[in-house]
């Protein structure tokens, strides 16, 4: 099977299932993202969700951000 995408082979067909064990779509000051949850249970973003512009212009949000 050949798939022409941008993205890679792992993102497509991840190794296991336990790579997303610890991923959960959060509420940060109104603003709904999904983080991985680090071990000292804070939060590190991986995806804003949000139909404003102006919320991806807030550095807090950027994705490898880390949240408490």
């Amino acid at each position: 099977m050949i798939l022409y995408t941008p993205l890679s082979e792992t993102d497509i067909f991840p190794q296991s299932a336990d790579e997303f064990s610890n991923r959960q779509c959060i509420s940060c000051d109104g603003k709904m993202m999904i983080a991985d949850r680090n071990t000292d249970g804070t939060y590190q973003v991986v995806q804003l969700l949000s139909t404003d512009p102006q919320d991806f212009l807030d550095q807090r949000y950027l994705p490898g951000s880390v949240l408490n």
